[in-house]
């Protein structure tokens, strides 16, 4: 796929305006990612707000699609430090909160069929065999129920399911 000149890529913003920062970072890191265009051409975009223009500082070529950005944006606002794209058993997380809290970002490309589904609660369940407590969230939580996606992360946290659990 050819790269997006800068005033495509500007075109393409004023396009999108009404959307949220989160939303256009997330276009743009995916957008980066599958190599349709360049960061630099991002760092030159005359973006509309402050949030979009710092969303836009953090963008980076680790996410699979805009919804895992969102999501990383939405951790970091709460203080929350995470890993992307870490493999565990064979298997990729899209986040990796502390060292057993794995978060999963359905998006609709991958989780369509039903054949989908069992692929994840196969994997879900190695993993939590492994010590590992899967969180799954679907794109219309993280974009548009983020207090909720927050709540369960922080719920999460606060039991301790994001540290390594060894026997006493």
């Amino acid at each position: 796929m050819p790269k997006t000149t800068v005033e495509e890529w500007i075109r393409a913003q004023n396009g999108v305006a009404h959307t949220s920062a989160r939303h256009l970072a997330g276009f743009s890191e995916h957008s980066v990612r599958r190599d349709a265009v360049d960061i630099d051409v991002l760092e030159r975009v005359q973006w509309r707000s402050r949030a979009a223009d710092d969303l836009a500082a953090r963008v980076g070529d680790r996410s699979d699609s805009g919804p895992e950005t969102a999501f990383i944006a939405l951790m970091h606002g709460i203080g929350v430090a995470v890993r992307q794209q870490v493999w565990v058993d064979g298997h990729p997380l899209d986040a990796l909160i502390g060292e057993r809290l794995g978060i999963q970002i359905d998006g609709f490309a991958h989780h369509g069929a039903a054949k989908d589904r069992r692929r994840d609660i196969r994997a879900d369940a190695r993993l939590a065999l492994r010590g590992y407590t899967i969180l799954r969230f679907d794109v219309q939580q993280v974009l548009y129920d983020a207090r909720y996606v927050e709540q369960m992360v922080q719920g999460a946290i606060a039991q301790g399911l994001h540290r390594h659990r060894t026997r006493a």
